[in-house]
């Protein structure tokens, strides 16, 4: 039998680099959502709605903590090339915002699902995630 540790290990290395990568992962997600609603449709101030704010970032980072774990992202396999990180990136992303558009569709997160939010928050955040995963790629091949 596969211990729980030893799974997790299999779909995250632990080191620091892999740190370093999350952070960057959720800094492309924070940039979509603070984008989103201060300048977006909902033109919110972040510092005078922060639960709204801190609400749809948790929507888009469960949905990213669970494809992300899922696809194995977090391990050197996923950065073995720029096209397997590509490759894997973007249906991960994909996975991602269909969890966060079902989590919005529930009373306990803001915000509703919807088609056009949707496509939106895939390819703003790919657009932003690609290039960072690409990057991490091409230094962590140094690593």
């Amino acid at each position: 039998m596969t211990s729980v540790a030893t799974a997790v290990r299999h779909r995250v290395d632990p080191a620091p680099f892999t740190a370093l990568v999350a952070l960057g992962d959720l800094a492309c997600i924070g940039a979509f959502v603070l984008l989103g609603v201060t300048a977006g449709h909902e033109g919110i101030d972040p510092l005078a709605r922060p639960g709204r704010v801190l609400a749809t970032f948790l929507t888009f980072v469960v949905g990213w903590a669970i494809t992300s774990f899922l696809g194995g992202l977090y391990t050197v396999d996923a950065r073995r090339s720029v096209k397997r990180a590509i490759a894997w990136t973007v249906p991960a992303w994909v996975g991602a915002a269909v969890v966060a558009q079902g989590l919005r569709a529930t009373p306990v997160f803001p915000g509703n699902a919807a088609l056009t939010f949707f496509l939106v928050s895939v390819g703003v955040v790919l657009a932003l995630l690609v290039p960072w995963r690409v990057a991490v790629t091409v230094v962590g091949s140094d690593a």
